[in-house]
């Protein structure tokens, strides 16, 4: 088995990202990946209004940032060899994001298991101080050499 380097885990969760009809759709950017840890920003879209009065981005754009973004991170992790798939992720909205502001992600991979790597992640616009949402999840470790994951 092959030992994957920081460089073959970063081309690998690019792929995915690209590979991922949502995450383009969403116009994500993976700006930063290594030994665990995650960066995707999403711009900010009219099409992704959940409330066309206020002009702020529907909750479901948000999830979709911080799932992808928690991903990415397992997939970067050391000890994980191959792919992921979330398992549960709970996200806690704690302010609505101001409309017409890009939103960043940033996804740690904090504990992992021989099949369960533990995530947490916040998203921010321009307000670098007061999150517009926070996560925790458990994604799957896929071992390197099998069809899928093993739980």
């Amino acid at each position: 088995m092959t030992e994957l380097t920081p460089d073959m885990r970063a081309k690998m969760a690019r792929q995915f990202m690209q590979a991922i009809p949502h995450s383009h759709q969403l116009a994500m950017v993976l700006t930063s990946l290594e030994n665990g840890s995650a960066e995707i920003k999403m711009p900010y879209d009219k099409k992704l209004v959940g409330d066309p009065s206020t002009g702020v981005i529907h909750g479901g754009a948000v999830s979709a940032l911080m799932d992808s973004c928690c991903g990415a991170a397992v997939m970067s992790h050391p000890a994980a060899p191959g792919g992921t798939a979330t398992i549960d992720l709970r996200i806690d909205y704690m302010r609505a994001a101001t409309p017409g502001q890009s939103l960043t992600a940033r996804a740690e991979c904090y504990h992992i298991t021989r099949s369960v790597a533990f995530v947490r992640a916040t998203t921010y616009d321009d307000d670098l101080e007061h999150p517009v949402a926070t996560a925790t999840g458990a994604f799957t470790v896929e071992q390197a050499g099998t069809d899928g994951p093993k739980l």
